[in-house]
């Protein structure tokens, strides 16, 4: 059965001549969870992402993937894996079917080419050549071909990168239907609202170290900081206070104002907030 991890990451290390890039990094992903991996523009997301893929070596750490070292991959464990880059490459003269139905020749116990084409939304453009596809079509076809090997752990780095809000929506459902079918996802992206409505954890890479791993709605101690409880005063002025307790707060307002509030806003810190204090000057 294996372990009930699909990432097990000690003391990861990786430098470049003297610039270190990632430091003492550790990290678990369960299987079958949609794990969020968060940092501003070199902060190592990229170069631990690629040693977890094995196309990049590590300088020193632990590290295992489907229970298999990626530093030495084997044909079968790559079979086991799929990837989705920024860009998969030029294939502009091949239609949708034709290149699902080649990938999947890489693979010993491939999906059914036509049924993974229908799962991403391409059923009508099968026979379409990939330059006629918009940007949102392309990237469902990079899914396509990442998942028509049956992979147990997906990596998607950047997967709604120049996606209008109805595309960023429809390309969550799709990664919702994959992890509900079992596929461990692991993915990198800088929209905070796309980690919090994917991801069953989120983790922060800064400076080359890992600084926190928690749900979404507990990274940082979101819910348990201060909130913010907002108001509209019979002068038609707004006010507002921080409070530990706005509960409290409201039923005092709720008291002064005999019964409603006009105006009333209750906000916590969001993942945004907390994410951008837990990088500090990273960014």
């Amino acid at each position: 059965m294996g372990s009930e991890l699909a990432v097990s990451v000690k003391g990861l290390r990786k430098a470049y001549g003297r610039m270190v890039a990632i430091e003492s990094l550790d990290l678990d992903v369960r299987r079958g969870e949609v794990f969020a991996l968060l940092g501003p523009n070199g902060a190592g997301k990229t170069t631990t992402v690629e040693i977890l893929e094995g196309y990049r070596s590590r300088d020193g750490g632990e590290v295992r993937v489907l229970d298999h070292d990626p530093a030495r991959p084997t044909a079968y464990w790559r079979s086991r894996v799929g990837v989705v880059l920024q860009g998969t490459g030029e294939f502009d003269e091949l239609t949708v079917g034709e290149l699902v139905h080649h990938f999947a020749a890489f693979y010993p116990k491939p999906d059914n080419p036509d049924e993974v084409i229908e799962r991403v939304g391409l059923r009508e453009k099968a026979t379409v050549r990939t330059h006629a596809l918009s940007g949102g079509q392309k990237r469902r076809l990079d899914v396509a071909l990442g998942i028509v090997g049956r992979p147990e752990l997906l990596f998607l780095d950047e997967p709604t990168t120049g996606f209008d809000p109805e595309a960023r929506r429809e390309f969550w459902q799709l990664i919702r239907d994959l992890a509900a079918a079992g596929t461990t996802i692991v993915l990198t992206t800088h929209y905070l609202d796309e980690a919090e409505a994917l991801a069953q954890r989120v983790g922060v890479i800064a400076k080359g170290r890992l600084v926190e791993v928690a749900e979404p709605s507990r990274l940082g101690n979101r819910e348990s900081a201060p909130a913010t409880v907002s108001w509209r005063t019979p002068d038609g002025e707004v006010e507002s206070a921080e409070s530990a307790t706005p509960t409290a707060l409201v039923a005092e307002l709720a008291a002064r104002f005999g019964g409603e509030v006009p105006g009333l806003t209750v906000t916590r810190p969001t993942l945004e907030d907390v994410y951008l204090r837990m990088i500090g000057g990273a960014a």
